[in-house]
């Protein structure tokens, strides 16, 4: 499997801080009166005009240290200052991409908002002045350390993809997370129009976000994965620079009453279907709860073996399938139902519709459905004897509230 323009994911928990280690300082003094040099990127003050040719007393402090290799990328860059204020920090890759960072109140220091890219030089250039308006400034260079260990995340949904309404995006790593609040920082994401979205975990492998009610039809959805350099677990670092786009399509959500055997086929709130099904027979009811269409095949076997059902069953040319749970319930179509459609609940689970052994006629109810749905359509199961499906089984996190999303 794989913070938002006017919503960015908050800093909520306590988690957005990132760990501080200790660097080395090289403090450039700026030379009282006519002394010697000092150093490259030392003494570099010089009057503003007012007839005096002094230097500024401000002193500008970098670390790490100059020409320092090995940098860890979170917690070791520090601008500082003494005896003036800081004017201009500008850091930056050898690509030119500047890292983000702010001066603080006071223009005592200035630090930089998000960790920083493995194995890369960086340019650090720092203007300060002094209470006379004097400027002091230094430039260094440090490189960052290249991992031996590391991780990435695979993802879902595609880059350019066009998505139905309940499509989180969600993000699978290869490595357990144990900084999950520096992990969630390095991925940022922006909609048009603005909506608060929210990450949430699945164990420390699995990474969700979604807003509080389904996408609004039309909705543009950038996710920038940030994860080159960032620390997921101790000496495991991210090698992931990526950015994500993909676009909310109608809004078409269909419901399945297992009682009375129909599925209602509605976009933008209107019923425009009324399919008959069979859902789950006793002992093997059908979930309920609302669950996403997360994978589209147009025929595939289907054995009982894979589900921990035995031998019951090995239909190997299912039509028109579309999955709704990682365990293995989908909405497909059924070509050996017989009469059950509409009147009584016969499938191991799933949600059957009519259809024709090879999938070939598209006026039978399966293939109209399957050739109207999209990844990410959602699918209402309500009034069958089983349990609601968990948030996690699939990608079905709308089975949680906001509150229990957002803890």
């Amino acid at each position: 499997m794989r913070p938002v323009a006017g919503a960015s994911t908050r800093g909520r928990r306590g988690r957005r801080g990132l760990a501080l280690t200790a660097g080395a300082l090289v403090l450039s003094l700026a030379a009282c009166g006519g002394g010697g040099d000092s150093g490259a990127g030392s003494g570099k003050g010089k009057g503003t005009g007012d007839g005096k040719d002094a230097q500024s007393t401000a002193a500008v402090s970098i670390a790490p240290k100059a020409g320092a290799t090995g940098v860890d990328t979170s917690g070791a860059l520090k601008v500082g200052v003494t005896r003036g204020k800081l004017t201009e920090v500008t850091v930056k890759d050898e690509k030119g991409t500047k890292v983000e960072g702010a001066i603080g109140a006071g223009g005592a220091a200035w630090t930089p908002s998000t960790h920083l890219a493995a194995g890369t030089k960086y340019s650090v250039h720092a203007v300060a002045e002094d209470s006379e308006g004097r400027r002091a400034a230094e430039d260094s260079t440090f490189t960052t350390l290249t991992p031996k260990n590391t991780f990435m995340g695979y993802f879902t949904p595609e880059d350019g993809s066009t998505v139905g309404v309940g499509m989180p995006f969600s993000i699978r790593f290869t490595r357990g997370i144990t900084h999950p609040e520096d992990v969630e920082k390095a991925i940022r994401i922006k909609t048009e129009p603005a909506v608060e979205v929210e990450g949430h975990w699945f164990g420390n492998d699995r990474l969700d976000f979604r807003p509080e009610k389904y996408w609004k039809p039309g909705t543009k959805v950038t996710v920038d994965l940030y994860l080159d350099g960032v620390e997921g677990r101790d000496g495991v670092y991210g090698k992931q620079r990526k950015t994500v786009k993909f676009t909310i399509g109608r809004n078409q959500v269909s419901i399945v009453d297992a009682a009375k055997h129909t599925m209602k086929v509605t976009q933008d709130g209107k019923v425009v279907k009324t399919i008959p099904v069979t859902t789950g027979k006793p002992g093997y009811d059908t979930w309920n709860g609302q669950m996403v269409m997360s994978e589209k095949l147009t025929v595939t076997r289907m054995n009982g073996e894979t589900v921990g059902y035995g031998g019951e069953y090995d239909i190997k040319d299912v039509p028109h399938a579309i999955r709704l749970t990682t365990s293995g319930t989908f909405l497909h179509g059924n070509y050996w139902g017989g009469g059950a459609f509409g009147n009584y609940n016969a499938s191991h689970g799933c949600v059957g519709l009519r259809d024709v052994r090879g999938g070939y006629d598209s006026s039978v109810p399966a293939a109209w459905f399957f050739n109207h749905s999209i990844v990410g359509d959602v699918v209402v199961v309500k009034n069958s004897h089983d349990r609601t499906v968990a948030p996690d089984n699939g990608l079905n996190g709308w089975n949680m509230s906001w509150a229990e999303w957002k803890k």
